[in-house]
């Protein structure tokens, strides 16, 4: 069968999907009973009596980078087993709830966790397809040589279940010479962005009292969101953040992937397109923490000028989160869980303009709110506000300037509310890939 996003032909290999899957289960699970001997891992036949009750869920006390991070990843290894053995994109979803579920009931003796299944499963998918298509996205079939086994490595270390079966398959390093079935040739475009940074979460004075470090930003805009399609990240758009003048080297990781998409309206003046993405968010900075999985409904427009050399872009769309985490000031128990946990709903807007494909401006706020379900009695607001301006000085190279301003509010019905700033300014060299 073809796979979305991939022309070639693949068969489906249903028991060797399984054993990778099996595999994603015990090779934690041996870790855990074998070197870290974790009373956890010392799971009975009565552990798993007890945890298949429905009674026994409850919110677990994993720290945040837990819970955020590493459960998201082992559900896009259970997505992967299935999706690059022939799946497609909702049957190897299904694989990936499995498997959390599975995690829940057999994987530990703590009792099955809301917040795991849903980060695990959600998370997982997101992460999971989107690792998919960059893997295969990188490798050029036609290739030889050391430039082939460089991209062989990259796609196994961003994707190794795909690694692994294209090793199995005997496809690694293999040239291929069917025209037209073998690439995934969707338009795909990068930035690396290297610069510094100025922050200050505790004063208002940013210029004065603020922290300088290096700052790098990746960008990845896969395929075209303009053009309508059924088929789940036939395009997505991907933000990693890092720097060295925060508590954290990794600051930001936001993916925002297709579902589905309608076209409204298309000419030689205007397109519009109503989109449903999914959406993984992590913030990790000296001011807050903030973990989210959400769905939104998204209008894009985009309008062209005769010559088409000055183009307006917007973006506004509302949507659901699924459920969000956010630090708790008054909150501390087990493991390090000082957080709240709930749904809620999130908003958005985005304006742009591109002047000669030489200067461009951005407009971006994302807002997102939830009420707490697990936690102290609370609602959380989160804010982000940015603008940012680029000049392209030649044809790859580009130097931006950018400010932005995050505020999280905290309103707790037993205490005080909080309020978490942190307003940063950036200038970097961006190079397009």
């Amino acid at each position: 069968m073809k796979r979305a996003g991939d022309t070639a032909i693949v068969k489906k290999h249903f028991w060797r999907a399984s054993g990778e899957w099996t595999l994603a289960q015990i090779i934690p699970w041996s870790y855990n009973y074998y070197v870290r001997d974790a009373e956890f891992a010392h799971i009975t036949f009565a552990s798993i009596g007890h945890n298949l009750k429905p009674s026994s869920w409850e919110w677990d006390d994993n720290n945040f980078t837990t819970n955020q991070i590493a459960h998201p990843y082992h559900g896009n290894l259970y997505f992967n087993a299935f999706r690059s053995n022939g799946y497609s994109f909702w049957q190897s979803a299904s694989a990936t709830v499995a498997g959390s579920l599975m995690w829940e009931i057999a994987g530990e003796t703590h009792p099955p966790a809301p917040n795991d299944l849903i980060n695990t499963s959600v998370g997982g998918i997101i992460l999971g397809e989107m690792t998919y298509r960059i893997s295969n996205r990188i490798i050029n079939k036609r290739q030889r040589g050391a430039k082939r086994q460089a991209s062989e490595i990259a796609a196994f270390l961003i994707d190794p279940m795909n690694g692994l079966n294209r090793l199995l398959d005997g496809k690694w390093g293999k040239v291929s010479t069917i025209p037209g079935t073998d690439l995934d040739t969707v338009s795909t475009i990068g930035e690396i962005d290297l610069g510094a940074r100025q922050i200050n979460e505790r004063s208002g004075n940013l210029f004065t009292k603020g922290k300088t470090g290096w700052y790098a930003r990746l960008r990845l805009f896969y395929g075209d969101p303009y053009t309508a399609s059924k088929k789940p990240f036939n395009n997505f758009d991907i933000k990693v953040e890092l720097g060295a003048d925060d508590t954290a080297k990794l600051n930001n990781v936001s993916v925002n992937g297709l579902l589905s998409s309608w076209e409204i309206k298309s000419n030689n003046r205007e397109d519009q397109i109503m989109s449903l993405t999914a959406n993984y968010d992590f913030y990790h900075n000296a001011a807050f923490e903030y973990g989210a999985q959400s769905v939104t409904f998204s209008l894009y427009s985009r309008y062209f000028n005769e010559n088409k050399d000055v183009k307006f872009n917007t973006r506004f769309g509302a949507g659901a989160v699924i459920l969000a985490a956010v630090p708790d000031a008054y909150l501390h128990y087990g493991e390090g869980c000082d957080y709240d946990y709930g749904p809620g709903f999130s908003l958005l807007g985005q304006a742009g303009v591109t002047i000669h494909n030489r200067f461009a401006i951005l407009g971006n706020y994302r807002g997102g709110w939830f009420a707490t379900l697990n936690g102290n009695e609370s609602t959380h607001f989160l804010h982000e506000l940015a603008g940012e301006a680029r000049y392209r000085i030649v044809k790859q190279l580009s130097f931006g300037a950018e400010g932005g301003y995050l505020l999280l509010h905290g309103y707790y019905k037993n205490y005080p509310d909080t309020n978490n700033k942190y307003p940063y300014v950036r200038i970097s060299l961006g190079y397009k890939i």
